[in-house]
């Protein structure tokens, strides 16, 4: 019986999260497309929070935050799937329904962190963009700028830091062991915690996309790969310095340029 909770469980979280990421890059596609149509509406550039020549009013704050939501989500659904795997199998074997409140608080609480963060980035756009340093591709406007973000975010990847919550993110396990709270209010700060070690982990990652264009799916693709298999690829740790060397030699070279 429990062994076929379990089962159930992990299609519904598997197809939740495949339903979910679809959406989001659904989204981020047509976003796209729009921003590199040649004729393109100034509403329809208002609705997507991505008016270049205008000082930008609440509205646009509001739709910049939203784009940012959605590629959070679309970026960072898939690497929540091994805890949420593990956190409703440990539920399945206590509980006598499938899919209990605990494990849909937990998810909401991971994401609540996420959120918190486009919120944070979406406001570090519109300073951008205020300061007249973005282009109009949504990438930093001066070489400077960019090597500057690419170099600090390779620094972060080298750092104790980023090691201590890149480790806890690779050991889904090991955090539910040590971090297990139960009932309701337990499942959602465990999913809060371990949204802040994901974030802590992976922040300056989302940073690069100032330096390359916040709205470059194929920079915003590349980093998702790298989150997953820094996280759970054998070598993560390794992979992880690997990648915060290259970005500092691609922030020298940006600036040299």
């Amino acid at each position: 019986m429990v062994a076929r909770l379990i089962r159930r469980d992990r299609v519904v979280i598997t197809s939740c999260i495949v339903l979910i990421t679809a959406l989001a890059w659904a989204y981020l596609v047509h976003l796209h497309q729009q921003m590199s149509s040649s004729v393109m509406p100034d509403s329809a550039m208002v609705k997507m929070g991505m008016v270049i020549d205008a000082p930008w009013g609440a509205c646009d704050v509001f739709f910049t935050f939203l784009m940012w939501a959605v590629m959070m989500v679309g970026m960072m659904s898939p690497a929540a799937a091994p805890v949420l795997f593990l956190f409703a199998g440990m539920h399945a074997k206590h509980e006598e329904h499938s899919m209990p409140v605990p494990v849909l608080l937990f998810g909401l609480g991971y994401i609540t962190v996420w959120l918190g963060f486009s919120a944070s980035a979406a406001l570090a756009q519109w300073g951008l963009h205020q300061g007249a340093l973005l282009s109009s591709s949504t990438a930093a406007s001066s070489h400077l700028l960019a090597g500057v973000i690419l170099i600090a975010a390779g620094a972060y990847q080298l750092t104790p830091a980023k090691g201590a919550c890149l480790r806890q993110c690779q050991s889904p396990l090991g955090f539910l062991l040590s971090n297990w709270r139960e009932g309701a209010k337990g499942a959602l700060e465990m999913g809060l915690r371990h949204g802040l070690y994901c974030l802590g982990c992976c922040w300056a990652l989302m940073c690069v996309l100032f330096a390359v264009g916040i709205m470059n799916l194929a920079w915003v693709a590349a980093l998702t790969a790298f989150i997953l298999v820094e996280k759970f690829g054998r070598t993560g740790a390794s992979v992880a310095r690997v990648g915060g060397l290259a970005m500092i030699v691609f922030g020298v070279l940006v600036i040299a340029r």
